[in-house]
């Protein structure tokens, strides 16, 4: 990904399973990348809990590898949160992380059903610029993402790559998307263009329209030539046959970095 137009990788994120994978696993993980000659630079990190102190610790165990960026999701698990409650949370996470660690906050409200507002992702940027890095908007929500790039506060990577044309035009900084893992070259043009790439957004649909992570990691599976990538932890399944023949007769690419 890195050699034909991503300018870093994402781990432990949505698409990486990363609220499946514990400490020592994580710790594996980096240190396979890391040793195999990828610049900590070049990584960021998800960071995937609810407990402040959990979250600190995954921060520690990236920094303690050189990583220095990280996606941070909000608590999950309680809902109908007040933004200063959700403020409060992350200015905790911040006081306890290493003064190099920046973090990306992570708006994903269908998964986390904990939304950001507008209000919070500028406050936050406000009173911790040297902390908040950018946010990751992946909601999907377009009218949402023009007023983050309009506010002009915040840096915004999309997350909804059918958006990313459009959102490149107004000035987003870049994007963290799940196709990326399948068309790294193509999604640098389609930000570096401006211009939809109609085909890519067609396979967008087909993946969405399906359970996301399985339809991704299948979708994976078959561009790569390798069943590995198919592997799922639970709580996630298999799609059934009906989404995976949608898939397959879409994902007619020759490799997995076409």
């Amino acid at each position: 990904m890195l050699a034909t137009g991503a300018d870093g990788v994402t781990l432990f994120g949505t698409t990486g399973e990363g609220a499946s994978l514990g400490a020592a696993e994580r710790s594996d993980a980096i240190s396979a990348i890391v040793n195999s000659g990828v610049d900590p630079k070049a990584i960021t990190l998800g960071l995937c809990a609810t407990a402040i102190g959990d979250v600190a610790a995954q921060v520690q165990q990236g920094s303690g590898f050189g990583i220095t960026k990280f996606l941070l999701l909000p608590p999950f698990y309680f809902k109908a949160v007040q933004d200063a409650g959700l403020f409060d949370w992350h200015a905790a996470v911040f006081d306890q992380a290493p003064t190099k660690a920046q973090f990306i906050l992570y708006h994903i409200p269908q998964i986390t059903q904990v939304p950001l507002s507008l209000d919070l992702i500028s406050r936050l940027r406000a009173v911790f610029p040297h902390r908040v890095l950018a946010v990751k908007d992946s909601a999907g929500h377009w009218p949402f993402t023009c007023a983050l790039l309009d506010s002009g506060k915040t840096p915004v990577l999309v997350g909804d790559e059918r958006l990313l044309h459009k959102a490149a035009a107004l000035g987003a900084a870049g994007s963290i998307c799940g196709m990326a893992n399948l068309y790294p070259a193509r999604l640098r043009a389609l930000f570096d263009t401006h211009v939809e790439d109609v085909a890519l957004s067609g396979d967008v649909a087909v993946i969405v329209a399906a359970p996301v992570v399985p339809a991704l990691k299948y979708a994976m599976s078959l561009l790569s030539d390798n069943a590995g990538w198919g592997h799922l932890r639970a709580p996630l399944q298999p799609l059934d046959a009906t989404a995976r023949a949608s898939v397959a007769q879409r994902m007619t690419a020759p490799g997995i970095l076409a």
